[in-house]
């Protein structure tokens, strides 16, 4: 788990976490900044894999979800969180040339490049197996996702920190069963679908609002896209899509 999930805050500005990266070059301008948002549940833990990568590229910062520390009351809606992360990206050094999610997080990163000034600079958007219709339009009972999203806690997770674990889950498993992406293209994006009976629905939707957006397959379900045999090809097909739409960052 990482520091940034379990330490202590009720400071809003603390869900803005810098993760650091060493960059390629000397100057900002030779980096990819890279801003990570939080699946459902609200924790950033998932992503160590995918910081490591992306941190050879340039800086990385996550954004947690409210709810997991003492004092916090969880989101329930994505436009809510959406709009207030949006603001939190202007506390960054540079504006990120990235955002990017797993599942709820996914489609944070789409929401938020659609908030962002459009005379600014549009980052590319990555979203691992997103949806862009409610949850509830798939096959999987909200029961069974709470307790996936559950199960990735440690074992030694303390009774308080899993309640609110719980708490936050099920706010964003509410906010997501009511929420319909928005529409249009807010700069270049890629799609990672993995195998499930949704995914040719999934896709439908998500060229429904861009039709220019790069859709990938992953060959395994949606909450093994981490797991070490799955994470290369993953890797891979980031790679090289920011090779093709951010070429300043090879």
């Amino acid at each position: 788990m990482f520091a940034a999930d379990r330490s202590a805050t009720t400071n809003t500005q603390s869900l803005l976490i810098s993760f650091g990266g060493r960059g390629k070059g000397p100057t900002p301008a030779d980096s990819l900044s890279t801003v990570l948002f939080h699946p459902s549940g609200g924790r950033l833990g998932p992503y160590l894999g995918l910081v490591g990568h992306l941190s050879r590229r340039g800086p990385v910062s996550g954004v947690r979800g409210r709810g997991l520390h003492p004092g916090e009351s969880p989101h329930d809606d994505v436009r809510a969180m959406a709009d207030l992360y949006a603001g939190l990206l202007s506390e960054l050094p540079e504006p990120p040339g990235l955002l990017a999610g797993w599942s709820l997080g996914g489609l944070l990163a789409w929401e938020v490049a659609h908030r962002l000034p459009a005379d600014g600079p549009r980052p590319a958007v990555v979203m691992v197996d997103s949806f862009a219709e409610p949850w509830s339009a798939c096959h999987t009972a909200r029961g069974e996702l709470r307790e996936r999203i559950l199960g990735g806690l440690p074992a030694t997770t303390a009774a308080e920190e899993r309640a609110r674990a719980a708490r936050t889950a099920d706010a964003h498993l509410t906010a997501s069963a009511a929420h319909h992406a928005t529409t249009g293209r807010p700069g270049p994006a890629l799609l990672l679908a993995c195998a499930s009976e949704e995914q040719a629905a999934q896709k439908d939707d998500w060229l429904r609002r861009d039709p220019s957006l790069d859709v990938r397959a992953l060959p395994c379900a949606h909450f093994e896209v981490f797991d070490a045999p799955r994470s290369p090809l993953l890797l891979r097909h980031v790679d090289d899509f920011l090779t093709a739409h951010v070429p300043a960052h090879p």
